[in-house]
């Protein structure tokens, strides 16, 4: 795949992700109740503002500031540079992997912009579940993430023809 192709893929859909993580989060923080879940669909799908200031489902939130600032800072900060520059410089990787990259690094971006501007937490809201077997509390950030590893791992990756002949 191209450089041209590659970089107007990536920016795409991390455009289209960003803009719809940073969407959803702002209304949450506007007009859900505040650490308060509110239930729907007998009790499927509940909504309501959190604030983690872990990783995924909460994880390390118990950790010391400092902690944090060097591994969802600064570990983080460099996950996310070195799998731009992975995008970018490997010329071989299919149409689904750079679809399925863009996905994982729009939604790091997406929460790495949270801990910047919303003091090291990232707006989560919600959570999927029957009974007592649910989810964690999360966002559209980490949907993408997901979907990106779902597609990286699980959907068939093959070269485009033009590659394959090389």
């Amino acid at each position: 795949m191209t450089l041209i192709k590659r970089t107007g893929l990536f920016s795409i859909i991390t455009l289209i992700s960003v803009m719809i993580d940073q969407g959803t989060k702002w209304y949450a923080a506007e007009y859900l109740p505040k650490f308060k879940m509110t239930s729907y669909l007998a009790d499927t799908l509940r909504i309501g503002y959190v604030e983690n200031t872990g990783a995924f489902l909460g994880l390390g939130s118990g950790l010391s500031d400092a902690a944090k600032f060097w591994i969802f800072v600064c570990a983080v900060g460099l996950i996310l540079l070195a799998l731009l520059v992975y995008i970018f410089r490997t010329k071989t990787q299919p149409l689904m992997g750079i679809a399925s990259l863009s996905l994982i690094f729009s939604g790091g971006i997406s929460n790495f912009y949270d801990r910047a501007v919303n003091n090291g937490a990232v707006i989560d809201f919600l959570n999927l579940g029957i009974g007592s077997l649910r989810t964690g509390i999360f966002n559209v950030a980490d949907m993408a993430i997901m979907l990106g590893v779902f597609i990286l791992l699980f959907v068939k990756n093959e070269p485009e023809p033009a590659e394959r002949e090389k």
